[in-house]
């Protein structure tokens, strides 16, 4: 039986590398695409360095694959506020040219990192990108039969993360500095889900019941922020300092407080592993890495 290929556009990143390193242990032949040079590429995956606004690169780089995850693009909502035409462009843009190739090759699937934001009036142009996308991924599925899925992905975290993220950036604070600095107050909500998690149900999405599908990857559990500050300073023996730095800020700048959901007309699945990192022991995995690149390596 001819094995399966995959490309992963993105996925020298951090979701992007652990959905690439899934895919290589399900036994599909993986290729990374990514801006740049992928630190976590195992000796069983090819490598692409390429710009998804590269049409010529991107076609040559889909030719002969059978599934396609596209995890590339500006993914930085505070970004998405300074740089309204470069994010659109490259979001944008650059989902049209893999669509495309999807279409010129006739690929089995498409699978497109989309985010919870989708259903919110926050986010920003990082959301308008993801709303515009969806969209269009939906017409090219009709009139052209490029078969997808639009994975929503919650609020992730887990090893590999870097300061964008909310776990890594204050588990790093709290090792390093005995602090935590937070801009605003403690009752944000989130169902944080462990990296490990969402790539395997990344994977299991293409299994033919999620065809032309949207899916929610999100967590089980419902934990607000000082919730998180307070599990990340007991397991770091209680002396965590924690600041506050404005707890009356305005949040409009993108992010939302309790849910990202307001009413819209479109159904989608929510999936939950029934085999999940527990939380506790994901929070654990993140201070081990953070410890292992900051820690091990400076002493």
């Amino acid at each position: 039986m001819k094995m399966k290929k995959a490309i992963v556009f993105g996925g020298a990143g951090f979701v992007g590398s652990h959905v690439a390193d899934a895919l290589t242990e399900f036994g599909i032949q993986t290729t990374i695409f990514d801006l740049h040079v992928s630190k976590y590429i195992n000796e069983k995956q090819k490598f692409i360095q390429g710009d998804i606004l590269d049409q010529t690169l991107v076609e040559s780089a889909i030719h002969d694959k059978d599934f396609v995850y596209h995890l590339a693009g500006q993914a930085d909502i505070g970004i998405g506020f300074d740089t309204p035409k470069d994010t659109l462009v490259l979001n944008i843009q650059g989902t049209i040219n893999i669509l495309e190739a999807c279409r010129k090759f006739n690929i089995e699937r498409f699978l497109f990192a989309s985010t919870v934001y989708v259903y919110s009036d926050v986010g920003g142009f990082y959301r308008a990108s993801k709303q515009a996308c969806e969209i269009i991924i939906e017409e090219y599925q009709k009139n052209f039969g490029v078969d997808y899925t639009i994975i929503r992905y919650g609020s992730l975290y887990g090893p590999r993360a870097d300061e964008r993220n909310l776990i890594h950036r204050i588990i790093k604070q709290a090792i390093l500095d005995k602090t935590i600095k937070v801009g605003y107050g403690t009752d944000e909500k989130r169902d944080f889900i462990h990296v490990h998690d969402a790539a395997r149900m990344s994977v299991d999405l293409l299994s033919d019941d999620y065809k032309n599908t949207h899916v929610i990857l999100t967590g089980y559990q419902h934990i607000s922020r000082g919730e998180l500050y307070g599990i990340i300073n007991e397991m770091l023996g209680g002396n965590i300092k924690i600041e506050i730095l404005n707890p009356e800020a305005d949040r409009s700048r993108g992010h939302y407080k309790l849910t990202p959901y307001v009413f819209r007309p479109q159904v989608s699945k929510k999936l939950v592993s029934s085999k999940y990192v527990e939380f506790g022991q994901g929070i654990l995995n993140c201070m081990e890495d953070i410890y292992e690149k900051h820690i091990t390596k400076e002493s």
